[in-house]
């Protein structure tokens, strides 16, 4: 008995590093639609007006560390917004949702949970622990996503975050800290997700705008959001230096990419190949708007020809087509009487 006894706790600590081995963190996110008109619907429902955020879980498929999120349900939650370690979130409910969800697709599960924000908060790591019992079937912890429901912003309104563990040392002693790490996190959709939010789009765009100004709409908030990130970028690299952060190798070495690519502005044919490429799109941009003036003098030529130069139509009215046509028709057949009785005297003359 002896010896069975450490052979078994031999091979249960096999199988504990075999299940360790197994363990894949979230690599990526990818988030369909549907969850993001949910976190919407779910947010107007519930605290539209307020300062409260809802919560809700994130339901899909996990593989080698992508996560992909195409479907979420909400959840009853309430917090104290003055005691913030009080909270209530029903976790008999996300049960029973869960059994329905299953009866419907058994390939979705339990990915993770969302929240509407627009920060992480103090109870995010406590509603972890209550997700994180649901997603034993899959290798990959829970992530955490923030859908921010603000209209205006630029950007893509989903952040994901995973949670890690640093070991730290204080007052002489090691202690285990979690926190919220960022994780990639991009928008997939499958095709008919994609015609539903072209249809969704057709309605909520103003037709009146035209395609040059939404282009243009567009660029301009293309450029605010990278302003942003150079922004951040920048901020991260001072607090490097002052030392309030830790060098992070993989941003550093992101970083140093992003400027190698930059191109070399100050060689002279690409200087003068720029200057060519501008005066090529002037120059069409200068015979487009030749063209729309001259078509537009000949159209506003035809209307003064047209309608004079009052404004007024210079075609006869209906009464004066239909008098004209009365007094052509008279003058029509007193000719053909006058031919009649010339023919008559002609006749009487021959005799």
């Amino acid at each position: 008995m002896s010896d069975e006894q450490p052979r078994n706790e031999r091979n249960l600590g096999d199988a504990a590093t075999s299940t360790k081995t197994k363990f894949v963190e979230a690599m990526d996110v990818t988030m369909h639609p549907l969850v993001l008109l949910s976190a919407a619907d779910h947010y107007h429902r519930v605290a539209k007006g307020t300062r409260k955020r809802v919560v809700g879980v994130l339901l899909g498929q996990v593989s080698k560390g992508k996560v992909d999120a195409s479907n979420s349900f909400a959840v009853p939650f309430e917090e104290d917004s003055r005691n913030p370690a009080v909270f209530y979130l029903d976790h008999n409910f996300v049960e029973n949702m869960l059994r329905m969800f299953r009866k419907i697709n058994t390939k979705e599960r339990i990915v993770g949970f969302y929240s509407t924000g627009p920060s992480i908060r103090s109870n995010d790591l406590r509603i972890y622990d209550v997700i994180q019992p649901f997603t034993k079937e899959s290798l990959t912890p829970p992530v955490f996503c923030i859908i921010d429901i603000r209209p205006d912003r630029p950007d893509l309104p989903v952040t994901a975050y995973k949670v890690v563990e640093e070991v730290t040392r204080k007052d002489g002693q090691m202690k285990v800290e979690r926190s919220f790490a960022h994780v990639p996190c991009q928008m997939g959709a499958v095709e008919a997700e994609e015609i539903g939010v072209e249809h969704l789009l057709r309605d909520i765009n103003d037709p009146t705008v035209s395609t040059v100004a939404s282009l243009i709409k567009g660029k301009v908030a293309g450029l605010s959001t990278l302003t942003e990130k150079l922004v951040e970028a920048k901020d991260y690299l001072e607090a490097v230096v002052r030392g309030d952060l830790k060098a992070h190798p993989e941003i550093i070495a992101n970083l140093q990419t992003v400027v190698n690519l930059l191109p070399n502005l100050n060689q002279e044919d690409l200087v003068r190949a720029m200057i060519v490429k501008t005066n090529d799109m002037l120059s069409a941009i200068y015979l487009a708007s030749i063209i729309r003036t001259v078509i537009a003098l000949h159209n506003l030529i035809n209307n003064k020809i047209r309608y004079g130069e009052d404004g007024t139509d210079q075609k006869p009215s209906n009464k004066e087509e239909s008098s004209s046509k009365a007094h052509q028709e008279e003058k029509k057949e007193d000719s053909e009487k006058a031919v009649k009785e010339g023919d008559k005297k002609n006749a009487k003359g021959s005799s």
